[in-house]
């Protein structure tokens, strides 16, 4: 204790220079969004509100830079944070790479890039979701190909292969400083997983899987996903784990309203699987278009001339309307039964451009969009490489570019976050605040140390003392000179022990 508080003595003196020099403290309250959201009467105060970011190291690598809303560079994931993100999601490929080591794009997210991205993620106090495709590329209803130094395997190797990848693989991302809290035991593997389709070989590889992870950290929760909850056959897939013996804990699907029907379908296949086998359901993947303009020359998944209609498609290509959308789904998840809804993940809501095309015509969009292909090429940062044409000849082979999802990104082209990212933190009921936030202004800053030294030192406020509280970081009940002292290091990025700056939930009394 000796060293800390001789670490932290001068940080002290600058808060006690502060206190004496603090003019009026502004009354408590945020300021009003440009955008709308009703908040949602959640069943889970833990209710997910997640991102996977898994493209975002490749991003950065290319050049690109995120800025807050207020147009201020800042790292990514407290942009994240601050915005009521509280759990990230990534992919991790076995070995996306060629014989050369020429990665195969997608962000070429091996584990090592798991690992930064995780460490990450925990500085901001969120939890990691780690998902494992057993491919060295994409894995999706219509692909789910093994591994290069899987091929050949007997089925005996491959669960074998799976259970140590899954083990050593975590260790490394846990070691990096990740706070790992849910394992997806494969990647929408409706009609398989790593090279098998056999509801026995897939059982099999499942459990191996889980078993790694139950070894690992048995409180981190085991993740199934599937896709397509409008197909009838989701149900089947859940009736398939039960009968086989699968041990999970989280029945997963992705949601994109152009292709996956209805937001009551929805609630209701998730509930199916909550009420009959008592499993925790969720969202792990969803989107929508803030636009439907496309800013890096190559084309969108949903763009002004595909996918862009439909009974489904209920919501404005705005920053409103995919705000919308994502509240909508959360609330549809919130629905089921039992207060099984463990809640959402947004997918890749940072892949925005490496270089925008907007406004450019004839020869300057196409030398950008050469420029953008160069970089695609160098660091991974579009859906696909030329690279990955070795090991997925018949798609990211013939089709490699760029981001197919810029549009939906909550990032404009130039990386200033988009009004709509609000949505994570809007969501939440009425009394929701953030670790550290003594004024209620929504943000964490020098006048939060501020407020509580002046509370310490009695000097009259307008804050209540119940606001106030917020700012009690070690949690042990009282408003001190320490609370404000590990807020100043969380500003200074300094060590801090404390998850300053997540939102929080007020427990309703009784």
């Amino acid at each position: 204790m000796k060293h800390i508080c001789k670490a932290i003595r001068p940080i002290v003196c600058m808060l006690l220079a502060i206190i004496l020099c603090a003019g009026v403290i502004p009354a408590a309250g945020a300021a009003e969004p440009s955008i709308v959201i009703e908040p949602i009467a959640l069943n889970n105060l833990d209710f997910i509100r997640g991102m996977d970011v898994s493209s975002v190291i490749a991003l950065e690598k290319s050049g690109v830079v995120f800025k807050n809303e207020k147009g201020n560079k800042e790292d990514i994931f407290k942009i994240l944070a601050d915005n009521g993100v509280n759990y990230i999601r990534v992919r991790v490929w076995n070995d996306p790479y060629n014989a050369g080591g020429n990665g195969y794009g997608g962000g070429n997210n091996d584990v090592n890039t798991a690992a930064l991205i995780g460490r990450r993620a925990a500085k901001y106090g969120m939890k990691l979701l780690v998902d494992f495709h057993y491919s060295d590329f994409w894995a999706d209803p219509g692909k789910q190909k093994a591994p290069k130094a899987w091929a050949g395997m007997t089925m005996e190797e491959k669960t074998d292969a799976l259970y140590a990848f899954t083990a050593t693989s975590l260790k490394t991302i846990r070691d990096a400083g990740a706070d790992i809290g849910m394992v997806q035991i494969g990647n929408e593997t409706t009609m398989g997983i790593a090279g098998e389709n056999s509801w026995y070989n897939m059982a099999q590889l499942y459990n191996a899987g889980s078993q790694a992870v139950r070894g690992f950290d048995p409180d981190v929760l085991v993740a199934i996903h599937y896709t397509n909850p409008e197909n009838s056959y989701i149900k089947t897939l859940a009736d398939f784990l039960h009968d086989y013996n699968v041990d999970y804990d989280v029945f997963a699907t992705s949601y994109y309203p152009c292709w996956h029907g209805s937001l009551s379908n929805l609630t209701q296949v998730l509930n199916y699987t909550a009420q009959t086998y008592g499993k925790y359901t969720m969202v792990a993947e969803t989107s929508y278009p803030y636009t439907l303009a496309d800013s890096d020359g190559h084309p969108n998944t949903i763009g002004e001339w595909n996918n862009n209609s439909g009974e489904n498609m209920l919501w404005d290509f705005s920053p409103q309307g995919q705000a919308n959308e994502v509240r909508a789904v959360m609330n549809a998840v919130n629905e089921v039964e039992s207060c099984k809804g463990l809640g959402v993940f947004y997918w890749e809501g940072a892949w925005i451009t490496v270089g925008d095309v907007t406004g450019l015509g004839g020869k300057q969009y196409q030398s950008r969009v050469v420029l953008n292909q160069n970089i695609w090429e160098k660091f991974g940062s579009g859906w696909a490489a030329s690279y990955c044409g070795e090991y997925d000849p018949d798609d990211g082979g013939k089709w490699y570019g760029g981001s197919a999802v810029d549009n939906q990104a909550f990032f404009a082209p130039d990386g200033t976050a988009l009004p709509s990212l609000r949505v994570f933190a809007d969501v939440l009921p009425e009394g929701s605040y953030r670790l550290g936030d003594a004024d209620d202004s929504g943000e964490i800053d020098v006048i939060d140390v501020t407020c509580i030294g002046r509370y310490c030192a009695n000097m009259p406020m307008d804050i209540p003392e119940d606001i106030l509280l917020h700012g009690d970081v070690d949690g042990d009940g009282r408003l001190t000179v320490i609370d404000a002292t590990w807020i100043q290091r969380h500003l200074a990025n300094m060590e801090v022990g404390f998850p300053i700056g997540i939102w929080k939930q007020r427990i309703p009394k009784e």
